[in-house]
């Protein structure tokens, strides 16, 4: 199977060359617009392209306000910041992620809960996490009590997985019902959408990326989306150093971050989010071709959750054990077609190896199952 499967991945990619898991693709106006910024000499963190790439990627995911920042990390430290996370707090997210997410929880001083994941989903699961508190929670005045810890549950923090909606209907169930606030991780989730909503907008907050691998890029970059006129302000604010608006004054009014996205990189992300459209539907299209492939040879390709539109940011196939799994990987690997496992789950990390989980069976088991396969746009 493993022989079939990378001698399909040359068939799509068309290529006897090394086959990278996700490259991208510069199409449209990015020559361009970063001819007109480096001309302008506005190649940094004021000019028009911030603004406008904040005015567009809101428009195109349904959200009042985005704030751009220099990455998706950043993106997140602030929103959680803004979602009342601080020293001594908790944060229940999910095993299974980039380490950027419980970074970010732990530059506010807080700790991370690790729960498990649904397997339909690859995201945060409703039921474990209502089980958990179920278990651990304590309703007190100031909010919910870990009983374990004595730490306040400041925030959830589901991340959407390879660009695959969590259930997020569930999940603000459960928390609403604690009164915890929700941020969302969409960094891989750009074009992804349950029913008509998109992803990073039914939170409180919720952040995108625009890292290199990203479905589109800025080079580094990410966005901070919410409803929130005062979050918003108060984003943008944070992101700027804290600078009051004066004309030649420098005041800063609290401990504040350079954290605003160069006009440079902007430029590029708008030439890409023109794009977009066309991106996710190459992107959809490509995981159809996996989809009819592993049907055809007896091989089980992640499929998008029901009632979701993924993105499809990377394809999947799950082996029957880590046997399999660590066979693929070397075959695809040595002959020139990109493979990774899953993240090594966060708790594993050494840094992160006293925060409270709840067995993550879930988890585990595609920890020894998963593999990413090539997933860059076909034009």
């Amino acid at each position: 199977m493993f022989e079939r499967l990378v001698g399909f991945v040359r068939e799509i990619y068309q290529t006897d060359t090394f086959i990278p898991l996700h490259e991208p693709r510069f199409a449209g106006n990015e020559k361009r617009y970063l001819n007109d910024v480096i001309d302008s000499t506005f190649v940094s963190s004021v000019g028009p392209y911030v603004s406008e790439f904040e005015h567009k990627i809101a428009e195109y995911c349904g959200a009042k306000h985005a704030v751009a920042t220099v990455n998706g990390t950043a993106a997140l430290h602030i929103a959680l910041l803004l979602a009342g996370v601080g020293p001594g707090d908790e944060v229940v997210t999910q095993a299974v992620t980039f380490i950027a997410t419980c970074n970010a929880i732990h530059y506010c001083g807080a700790e991370s809960v690790f729960i498990d994941v649904d397997s339909a989903t690859l995201g945060l699961s409703p039921a474990a996490l209502a089980a958990f508190l179920e278990q651990h929670g304590e309703r007190r005045d100031g909010g919910v009590y870990n009983k374990s810890s004595g730490k306040r549950i400041a925030a959830c923090l589901p991340m959407h997985t390879f660009g695959h909606p969590c259930d997020m209907a569930g999940l603000l169930k459960v928390c609403g019902d604690y009164g915890i606030a929700v941020v969302e991780d969409a960094a891989e989730a750009l074009g992804s959408r349950l029913g008509d909503r998109h992803c990073g907008t039914f939170g409180k907050l919720g952040v995108l990326s625009f890292n290199g691998n990203k479905i589109i890029t800025t080079g580094g970059g990410g966005m901070i989306l919410t409803d929130d006129d005062e979050l918003a302000r108060q984003a943008k604010h944070l992101t700027t150093t804290a600078k009051l608006a004066h004309a030649w004054k420098f005041e800063h009014d609290r401990i504040g971050y350079n954290y605003r996205m160069p006009n440079l990189n902007a430029a590029l992300g708008l030439a890409q989010l023109e794009q977009l459209p066309q991106f996710v539907a190459a992107k959809r299209e490509l995981a159809g071709r996996y989809l009819a492939w592993g049907e055809a040879n007896g091989a089980e390709i992640f499929q998008e959750p029901a009632g979701a539109h993924a993105n499809y940011w990377l394809n999947a196939v799950l082996l029957d054990d880590l046997t399999a799994r660590d066979a693929l990987l070397e075959y695809a690997n040595n002959h020139g077609v990109m493979t990774r496992p899953l993240w090594e789950l966060m708790p594993d990390l050494p840094m992160y190896r006293h925060c409270q989980t709840d067995g993550l069976e879930n988890s585990r088991r595609l920890a020894e199952r998963l593999v990413n396969i090539p997933s860059s746009v076909v034009l």
